[in-house]
Order: C-alpha cells, then structure tokens, then sequence
C-alpha cells in the first residue's frame, strides 16, 4: 500500500556500484581501489574510480585516461546474478512488500525505523555489499532521498519536512528530466525542484508539454500515488550491445543484431512470454539516437520471426549507419502476454518452429549457452548478456 497520508514507511534500497563493489568483496586487494568493470566500455565503476570523472558507458580508453592507476576487471555476470537473489533474499525476509525494479533496486513497504537499519546491517553481513536507503512516503521521494545519500547511506525524509527537503535540490532529479528537459528549463532560469513548484500548471506545461508539465508538477509537489506492487510482471523484454567506434562491418552489425534476437526470444520462452511489438534502437557516432518499431498481427516468441522484423528495420537505418557510424545496437519485445494463444510464426508451422526453438533452449541449458551456435556467430565475440530480474 501507498503510504501518502502516513509515516514514512516507503524504502528505495540501491546497492552501491553493483558489479564494482561484488569485485570488491570478493577481492579483498580491490577494497578502497578505483576498479572499473568492463576494458572496453564501463559497465560499473567503484566510487573511488568515480572520483575521477569515470562514468558508465564511457569507452574504456577514456576512462583509463581520467584513471590510469584504475584496476580494470573483466566482468563476472554469474556472481553479479548470485549476489543479486542473496539480496532479494533479505529484502523478502524483511517485508513481503518488495516491488524489484532491477537485479540492484528495489522499493519495499515497511514500519519501524528498526527493520529498516535491520535491512542495510543484514545486506551488508549477509551478502557483504553496501547499500543505500532512502525512506519516505513515496515512491519518488524515496528514490530521490537514496540517490542523496549515496554512498553507503541512510536518509530519512520526516512527512512534516518533505518539501523542504525537495525543494533546494536540482531539477535534473525530477524523474523524467533528462538533457533535453533539463535545458528547457534552465533556458527560463529554472534551476531548482522549488522553482518547478513555483510556477503555475500552465506555465511549466507551455514549456516542456503537457504529459511533462502535468507530472512534473505533481513530483515537485511530492504528489505520486503509486503504490508499491508486488509481483509486477516486466511490460518488455529486452538486450543491448555497446559496438564501441571501432570500424564495423555490415556483416558485424547484422551479427550483433541477430545474438540480440537469439538473446531476447530465449528469455521470452523461459519466461512463458509471447509479444507483438519489436522495437530497434541505436546510437550513433555523434551519441544522437534512432528508435524504429513495428507491431505485428499476432503474439509470437518465434526467433525467426521476431528476427525479420527486427533486420527490415535494421535496413531502414542503413544510410545513416554508413555515414554517422553505431556505436549501440538494442533489441525489445513489447506489448507481451502469457503463452497461451497460437504463436505467429508464418510461413511456418508455429508449432514446429516453437518447438524447435525450445529444443535448441533445453540443449544449452543442459551444456551451455555455446553448445548451439549459429554459423554467423562462429569465432565472434556475442558480448555479455547482463542478468535480469526473474520475470
């Protein structure tokens, strides 16, 4: 339940430099070291890396330069996923209020000030990683007071002090103000969360929108009803791979594309998932960006299919990827539901090529993920596939 009229009792928990900080556990040497996860993009950086300007996604030449004396670790997906359940594990044993939001964050609902110094002191003991609280009574506020007390912290926000905690803080952490918001108001000398709550409805709506200017009013007036959800299941399904600004063939492009599909389809079907709407998003030398979509007739979780789909508007960008260069390819399944209706999987039989799929599943989950392996893919690296939440 939402705790709008009561005490605080919502938590924003955040693990501190998730994949920096379980090498750091498991590495004593790399305790109180810059450690950066990842040689050729940031994946994650410790704070003492972080001190030095180094960020994630930045390229790993880069970082290395703001850094040189950085200890670069290649990453371990496996312990980053074990650490990841052995939090949930506390974070379950301490409210049976916990809504994930990722393998690293989660909101809970709880009361008592005791349970929640209970939840950092048991994380850190049992699973040996810092992280940070926020306490509040929402949503919003509690992600904002975690990302305040960052690292390693615990911030309490009182109901009687919510907007003058709010308001003297910076607008970029209204959710929802990115770059492009964030310059439009500062371009009308907007700066802080209590100039947001100053204007009129109608002011800040003529001067970032009307879905913008209505929510973020209502966030710099701590307004946000939403409560905590338990069981939520995830609205897509989907993977990314960082291509660097090496020089990349067609051929390397259409290789990571295909992994991506191989990658999100294999997920849907162990998740019991079917969905409709592919979406394609890339980014580009200069970091601008191109997102393409196409919904189909019917739900599938057919890799073929969905693969098509996905290369026709891979296609479409073509021109651009030749003269701007990629530096990102993303792949997503949207608009899902339960398999349970006839899969889309023309001109095929669906329930053939489904059953092929799932018997390529069961080969590497019984010997590996490499055990199967398409011709494309034979002696190229697929990059990593990042743990999720369970679905």
């Amino acid at each position: 339940m939402c705790s709008m009229l009561g005490e605080a009792t919502i938590l924003h928990a955040d693990l501190d430099s998730f994949y920096a900080s379980v090498e750091q556990r498991d590495n004593p040497r790399l305790m109180g070291r810059p450690v950066i996860v990842g040689s050729g993009v940031v994946l994650a950086a410790s704070y003492e890396a972080k001190a030095f300007g180094v960020r994630t996604p930045m390229g790993g030449r880069q970082a290395r330069q703001l850094c040189p004396q950085a200890i670069v670790v290649e990453p371990r997906m496996e312990a980053y996923s074990e650490a990841s359940k052995a939090v949930f594990e506390v974070f379950n044993d301490t409210t049976p209020l916990v809504e994930g939001i990722s393998i690293d964050e989660a909101f809970l609902d709880v009361g008592g000030l005791w349970r929640i110094a209970g939840l950092r002191a048991d994380v850190r003991s049992r699973v040996g990683l810092p992280i940070t609280v926020g306490v509040a009574r929402t949503k919003f506020l509690a992600k904002v007071a975690s990302r305040v007390a960052k690292p390693d912290g615990l911030l309490v926000v009182p109901p009687e002090g919510e907007l003058d905690f709010l308001h003297p803080l910076p607008v970029e952490l209204l959710w929802g103000v990115g770059p492009v918001t964030a310059g439009k108001l500062h371009e009308a000398g907007i700066s802080l969360v209590g100039d947001v709550a100053r204007l009129s409805e109608r002011s800040l709506v003529s001067r970032v929108g009307l879905a913008a200017g209505h929510h973020l009013f209502a966030l710099a007036h701590n307004r946000d009803p939403r409560p905590i959800v338990v069981g939520r299941r995830r609205r897509s399904i989907g993977s990314q791979r960082a291509m660097g600004r090496r020089p990349k063939t067609w051929e390397d492009i259409e290789s990571a594309l295909i992994g991506l599909v191989d990658r999100v389809t294999r997920r849907m079907r162990k998740a019991g998932r079917v969905g409709r709407t592919i979406t394609l998003r890339l980014r580009f030398d200069d970091f601008s960006r191109s997102t393409r979509s196409v919904t189909l007739p019917q739900a599938t979780a057919h890799t073929e299919t969905i693969l098509r789909r996905a290369q026709r508007l891979l296609l479409g960008e073509l021109s651009r990827i030749e003269s701007e260069g990629l530096t990102l390819v993303g792949v997503a399944v949207s608009n899902l539901a339960d398999d349970g209706a006839l899969q889309l999987a023309l001109p095929f039989d669906s329930h053939t090529v489904v059953s092929l799929d799932e018997a390529v599943d069961g080969v590497r989950e019984r010997f590996g993920i490499n055990a199967v392996t398409r011709g494309v893919h034979l002696g190229k690296d697929l990059g990593l596939s990042v743990p999720i939440l369970p679905d």
